[in-house]
C-alpha cells in the first residue's frame, strides 16, 4: 500500500519583527566594521608639514 500526501499549501508570509532601536544599532555596527581604523592623532608639538592632509 503507497501512502499519498496531500499537497502542501504554501503558508503565508510572516513579517519579521525587529525594533527600530535593534536595526539602528546593527547598521551602526556594521559601519563601524566596515571602514578602517583612523590614522593617530597628531602630537601637539609636530609641526604642520608632518601633519596627515584632511581628506
Amino acid at each position: 500500500m503507497t501512502a499519498v500526501r496531500p499537497p502542501e499549501r504554501p503558508r503565508p508570509a510572516v513579517p519579521a519583527v525587529v525594533s527600530m532601536r535593534d536595526l539602528l544599532a546593527s547598521c551602526a555596527a556594521a559601519d563601524a566594521v566596515s571602514r578602517p581604523p583612523r590614522a593617530p592623532e597628531p602630537a601637539a608639538g609636530e609641526p604642520v608639514e608632518n601633519r596627515p592632509q584632511a581628506a
